[in-house]
């Protein structure tokens, strides 16, 4: 049966931390209630697990197995879609990963470009895809595009040439970048059951603008409730209501990014916004001052008026 339009990934996904115990050990028990957060406080149903902002190039293969399978066994019934990032540096992980994703009951998959070993080409990189979507060939698969991180600048709108023929599961992109000429790009010329996430959180609406499906990004873990209000304000034409909830997104992330906004302080600042502790984040990451950290939520409930 042919892939439907009607079927795409849509809305908007929560890019979840890796929650960890005081001695940085991976701490399963906060899983449960974290998606109870999720869903009941912030309105989000769908996660995507072991990406960046759950800081999964400091975790082990066995450790990703681990916290794969706990996602998707705690969010059978109460979300819509667990997407599993499986990119590693070494292929043969990733493989691993994407069959082990396959094996725990992921709605889909996703990877990265490699970071070392940097793929020069956008044939070498849709090589490197093929390679990890096929040890999942039943799971969605989504290319993560976040040149920032990866140092990897191939134009996505290469890499996707002809890409389907070769990856028959490709459904789209996590697009992590700041290029939305690419991003425009892709979207002019894909076809209807691809989705285009849009993951620079500060610049939604303009992704949003270009044609973008849906959203994944970190800051949804504590402002989804009000970034559906702009994505629904949006599609409903509203768009001064939508540019007024990106404006104040604007200026929560630029207060964050002058105390040094990075994985660390996002999520002390999640810690200090749920309340669900989901402790430090790993080496070489550090944890930033607890008290920039509530800065921080002290801005986003001046702004929000949401505490």
């Amino acid at each position: 049966m042919a892939p439907s339009a009607e079927n795409k990934l849509t809305g908007l996904i929560a890019a979840t931390f890796t929650p960890f115990t005081s001695q940085g050990e991976v701490n399963l028990e906060k899983i449960g209630p974290y998606i109870d957060y999720l869903t009941e406080k912030q309105g989000v149903n769908g996660i995507f697990v072991n990406g960046t902002t759950g800081e999964s190039m400091s975790l082990s293969v066995a450790e990703r197995k681990l916290l794969a399978e706990e996602w998707c066994q705690k969010a059978k019934g109460k979300l819509d879609q667990v997407i599993v990032h499986v990119g590693c540096l070494s292929l043969k992980e990733a493989k691993e990963l994407a069959a082990h994703a396959a094996e725990v009951g992921a709605d889909a998959i996703s990877a990265m470009a490699p970071f070392f070993f940097k793929p020069r080409t956008a044939a070498a990189l849709r090589s490197f895809l093929q390679e990890v979507a096929s040890a999942a060939p039943a799971l969605p698969f989504f290319y993560y595009h976040i040149p920032a991180v990866t140092g990897v600048n191939v134009s996505v709108r290469d890499v996707l040439e002809g890409i389907e023929e070769l990856i028959p599961s490709f459904r789209g992109v996590k697009f992590s970048g700041l290029d939305l000429m690419d991003l425009g790009r892709c979207i002019s010329s894909s076809p209807p059951h691809w989705s285009f996430l849009y993951g620079v959180d500060e610049q939604l609406l303009a992704g949003l603008v270009v044609g973008a499906d849906g959203a994944v990004g970190s800051t949804y873990n504590y402002a989804g409730c009000h970034v559906n209000a702009l994505m629904s304000a949006f599609k409903e034409g509203h768009v001064d209501g939508a540019r007024e909830i990106q404006f104040k997104m604007q200026e929560l992330l630029s207060y964050a990014m002058k105390l040094g906004f990075d994985v660390g302080v996002n999520k002390q600042l999640m810690n200090e916004l749920s309340g669900l502790s989901l402790g430090p984040p790993r080496l070489p990451v550090t944890a930033c001052p607890s008290a920039d950290a509530q800065l921080i939520a002290k801005k986003y409930c001046q702004i929000f008026n949401d505490c």
